[in-house]
């Protein structure tokens, strides 16, 4: 059986991290970040930053933020306000990331309303979008390479955006589908140390 611990990430190199500091650090990730781009930001406040996680604990949160329902990043946020101070820590990175989007959302909708004729507002919104996707691939691929470890992990993501992007299957069904087999193949053999236990 593995040692529960070993499935706790240790805490951050210092101490406890305050419970302002959580509040501030996903406060400017919500002020500062544009849709699908927001991975980036959270990677690097996260991991590069603050070092509050590494690499792969990032990783294994991203995965569960994208497969709970809600966005990824307030997932993102709960799972890691989480793990720094538990429940209340949980909460006050929730509310640190959406605080600035609730409210700019109400600004920047009255704005647009009135403006949504403008060819320069349509313009800039395009390109806001095209800087989202442009960072969201750039983390893609930061992060990416790392889980490209076999063909087998290949094969999951081509079938993945197969039945997605060209099939229009519901993600819903992929990740019921998807999901159970991924688990099944990359389950732990009888025999085989698992991670984080003792040998």
């Amino acid at each position: 059986m593995s040692d529960p611990a070993a499935a706790t990430p240790a805490p951050p190199p210092g101490g406890p991290v305050g419970l302002g500091e959580i509040f501030l650090t996903f406060l400017v990730i919500g002020a500062t970040s544009f849709g699908g781009g927001v991975v980036a930001y959270l990677r690097n406040a996260l991991v590069l930053q603050k070092g509050w996680l590494d690499e792969e604990r990032f990783l294994s949160a991203l995965e569960i933020a994208q497969a709970l329902p809600g966005l990824n990043a307030t997932n993102m946020a709960i799972i890691v306000g989480d793990r720094l101070r538990g429940i209340l820590g949980a909460i006050i990175a929730f509310l640190g990331i959406t605080l600035p989007g609730a409210t700019l959302i109400m600004v920047l909708g009255v704005a647009y309303a009135a403006n949504a004729d403008n060819p320069y507002v349509n313009a800039a919104l395009v390109g806001v979008g095209a800087a989202a996707v442009g960072m969201l691939a750039a983390v893609t691929l930061q992060i990416g390479r790392k889980q490209l470890g076999s063909l087998i992990d290949v094969a999951i993501i081509l079938v993945t955006v197969g039945l997605v992007s060209f099939l229009h299957v519901s993600l819903v069904w992929v990740i019921l589908t998807v999901g159970p087999a991924a688990v099944l193949i990359y389950r732990p053999r009888k025999g085989e140390a698992v991670e984080g236990e003792p040998t």
